[in-house]
Order: C-alpha cells, then structure tokens, then sequence
C-alpha cells in the first residue's frame, strides 16, 4: 500500500503541473467571452451616469488582455477616447506617494514610525490634546492621523504653491480624532508624504518619482503638469448639468499634486498595476523598483475603515464588504472572501478606479471624464461577476517543502498509526491532545468506508505551515489537514481526517 501510494502521488504532482499549465490559457479564453457582455454593461454605466468617455482594461498577470475606449474626450475637437488617452487619475495618485516612501525606508533614508515633524520643522510647534501621540509617517500612508477627511476642500488645493502649504501647517492643524486611533481620509496626510519625500531625496516628489518609478516602468505618458500633454492626448473633464457637458478647469500641479494630480493613459497605468501583481508570482524576482514583501506591506490592512454593503456577488447582488486602507491603497473582502487591493479617484471633471485580486491574478483599472464618475462602484461589481462567469478558481498558495516533507510523512502512517510516536515528526503537545489507538481507530474506520486508496492529491496550502489534502478512494474520498508548530525545525501539533 505504500508504494501504491508513493507511485499516485509522484503521478499527481506531473499530472498538476500540465492541468495549471492549460488552465492559464483556458481561464483568458473564459474571461475574452465574457467581453461583449462587458463591453454593454461599460455602455449602460457610461449612459445612465451622462459620462463623456470611458475607458477600462481587463489585466490579467501583468499583461493587458482586453482594453475598450468609448466617448469623446475634448469637445471643441470632437476627439475621442483611444489607447493613448491621458485621463487625470485623482486619488488613484496616492500610492505613488507610498512606493516612494518604501523605497527611501528600504535604503534607510527613513523610519514609518518617525515622527512628522522631523521633516516637517513647522509642525513642530503642532498642539495635540493631553495624551494624543504625535503624528508619524506610518499614521499619514494610513489615514490614521487625525485630520479631518478633507475630499472637497483638498480638491482645490493640487496647485498650492509650497511656500503656502507650509504656512498652513504652522499655522496649526484642526484634528477630527486623536492621531492612531480612527480611519478618517486625509488628502493634507498626503501632501505630507509629498514633502517628506523631498526632504529625504533631495529632489521634488514630482522628479523622484518619475525618475524611481515611472521611467523605470516605462511610463512615458504619465504626468504630473496637464500642460505637458500632448493636446492630442490630454482628456478634458466635464460635469453633466443642465443636460449639458460643462468643461471643468483642470488644476495646476502645485504642492497638494501628489495627492491626486497624476495625468497618465490606461496603457501606462496597466504597467504600475504589473509591479502590484507580480508580488503574488510564485518565483519572479523583486523588481528594482521595490521588492514583494514591501509591496505586500503596501496592501496589509493598516487601519479599519468599514463594514458596508458595498460588495457584489456575481450575480450583481449587493452584499456585506469590509473595508481597509493599506498605504495608499484601499482593501476590500467581499461576502464571497474575494479580496481586492487598489484605489478610486475623484476631481471635478474625472472619476477613475483600478482594483486587483491577488488570489486570481486579476485586475481593472477604468478611467471617466465625469466628475467624480462612480468607477469604484462600477469594478466592484465586475470582478465578481468575471469571477464567477468565468469560473476562476484562486491561484494555490506556494506549497512549502516543509509541508510537503510532513505529507509525504504524515501519509504513511495511515491509517495504522504504527509507532508514529518514534518518528519524531510531532510537536510535544500532540500526543497529550491526541491518543494513538484513538487515531488508529478514527483512521481504519475512515479508510474502511473510503475502500481502496487510489490517489494521493497535492497539498493545498493555506501558508507555508498549514494545509490539507486529499486521499481519493474507491468508495469515498477523505480530507486531511494539520497545522505545525513555530519551531524549527516545524512539527505537527495538530491534525483532523474526515470522509469529504
């Protein structure tokens, strides 16, 4: 039976790696049908909210798999939409601000948890009630510093001239909460950053961040002043009233612009939500421009927001969402347990929103010239439903060889248990909660309702520490899993088994 059992799973783990190699090309096929239905529902939002123009992309693993361009873009030329449109991206900015400050902590420039005013001398003078501590860098990429959410006001304040900015703060700043202990949006926090950023670098926000991220990424039609854009590309924003298109005027680039002054095309933006993806690919390498673990930070739940119903199933069915914010990205769990990581923006004129899933490769990233647009609300309901009409499963989690090792261990022991307690592969606590001729009992009960074990399937695991797996038999397939413990090397310290 061991050998048995040794020969199905060497044949399974061949037989897996092809399975995920067609599925790849299977899953885009899936996903390309799904367009004409898509391509109706863009129109319909576009419609039913008097947007100018849309424009979105479906990335799937880095790469663009389908874009769509539709409405006009400047109406004193009639131009529309088209690949090379350069939409103002508004808060979508914001986590330019945070590779940025990553990077400068990764070459220990800086700390998260320095306080604000080490760079900003006019803060200094700052009051805080009694026992509030002061503001640090890691509170500003949060939201958790205490200042009031500022969205209308801030939105008049990209062209602020730094001298101005910095008269502001010394002025002294008007807190909503004590620092660290709310989420409240704060486009001020940003600023901040902004600052801070060239306290450190030496160089404006503006010029660091072209030069450490855009031209790194190959983003040649992103920027910053919307005077540098090519007529031909630069989209206007408008406002829909009184059953006209109204042209907004489109702020300076000043010192508020690293809050939500980005300009760039669909095309461009696909490329940064590539470096964003590939934190999740098993086996590339960090890219030079920050590494995974730092990106992954960027998209750890730093701070609450809420539980809402802004959620969708794939059906298109509202449902429970939780929300977070990352450092300068917001993440959402939906009823489904779908996780997205990204960020909305909204100015006068212009409305855009890009998510990604981490555990589907996936991504979407659309962009209006409608003031305040409602894309975030528009992806929110298309992944789901690409999810489910196209029957995506989440990519597995990297099997440790750890995990493998205790499998391949743990399964020839079943379902006897025969001298299990001298293989040295158990915590000390396991055979105090769990009692051997019990296991053999529960075991050889199992495996005799299953019948003959015909395959052993790989590992699934939930990380490197904790999985299950499944042992198909002729009658009834059984489900194992275990959890090991935090020592070194790592042994099994729990376990269950049980007919699937």
């Amino acid at each position: 039976m061991k050998k048995r059992i040794a020969i199905s799973f060497f044949c399974l783990l061949l037989s897996c790696l092809n399975v995920f190699a067609q599925s790849s090309e299977e899953e885009i096929s899936k996903i390309k049908n799904l367009i004409p239905e898509l391509d109706n529902k863009f129109q319909d939002f576009r419609v039913k909210n008097h947007l100018s123009s849309v424009s979105y992309a479906l990335v799937l693993d880095g790469k663009i798999i389908y874009q769509s361009n539709k409405g006009i873009i400047n109406y004193k030329t009639n131009k529309t939409a088209d690949n090379q449109s350069v939409y103002r991206i508004a808060s979508m900015s914001k986590s330019f601000a945070s590779v940025a400050i990553l990077q400068l902590r990764d070459a220990g420039k800086l700390k998260l948890d320095d306080p604000v005013s080490m760079y900003i001398s006019e803060l200094k003078g700052q009051k805080y009630s009694t026992d509030s501590p002061e503001i640090t860098i890691r509170h500003l990429l949060s939201h958790a510093a205490g200042f009031p959410e500022d969205n209308p006001w801030g939105d008049r304040q990209l062209g602020i001239s730094e001298e101005a900015m910095l008269k502001m703060f010394k002025k002294g700043i008007s807190f909503s909460n004590e620092p660290g202990i709310a989420y409240e949006y704060s486009n001020m926090g940003f600023a901040m950053l902004g600052y801070i950023i060239k306290k450190v670098s030496g160089q404006s926000y503006q010029s660091y961040i072209i030069e450490r991220i855009w031209r790194p990424l190959g983003m040649n039609n992103t920027f910053w002043d919307y005077k540098k854009v090519p007529n031909n590309q630069l989209v206007m924003g408008y406002r829909w009233l009184r059953e006209q298109y109204i042209e907004q005027p489109i702020e300076d680039d000043g010192a508020y612009g690293i809050m939500g002054g980005v300009l760039t095309s669909i095309e461009d933006f696909a490329k940064y939500m590539s470096l964003h993806q590939a934190a999740y690919q098993t086996g590339s390498p960090n890219s030079s421009i920050l590494k995974k673990s730092s990106l992954k930070e960027m998209h750890f739940t730093w701070n609450f927001n809420s539980m809402n119903n802004r959620g969708f199933m794939g059906s298109g069915e509202p449902c429970t969402n939780v929300s977070f914010y990352g450092y300068g990205l917001r993440i959402d769990k939906n009823c489904n347990q779908i996780t997205s990581v990204g960020h909305s923006g909204g100015l006068p004129g212009f409305g855009s929103d890009w998510k990604i899933l981490p555990q589907y490769g996936l991504g979407i990233v659309t962009f209006t010239n409608g003031t305040y647009g409602g894309a975030a609300l528009m992806n929110s309901q298309i992944l789901p439903f690409i999810v489910e009409k196209a029957g995506l499963t989440p990519n597995p989690f990297p099997v440790s060889s750890i995990l493998k090792q205790r499998q391949n261990e743990l399964v020839k022991l079943l379902p006897s248990w025969q001298n299990a307690e001298k293989t040295g592969i158990f915590a000390e606590n396991f055979f105090l909660d769990y009692f051997p001729d019990l296991l053999k009992a529960e075991a050889e009960g199992i495996f005799e309702k299953a019948g003959k074990i015909l395959k052993v399937n790989e590992i699934v695991a939930e990380n490197a520490l904790r999985g299950k797996f499944v042992l198909e038999g002729e009658k009834a397939n059984i489900e194992v899993s275990f959890t090991m413990s935090p020592e070194n090397p790592p042994l099994i310290q729990a376990y269950s088994i049980k007919l699937k």
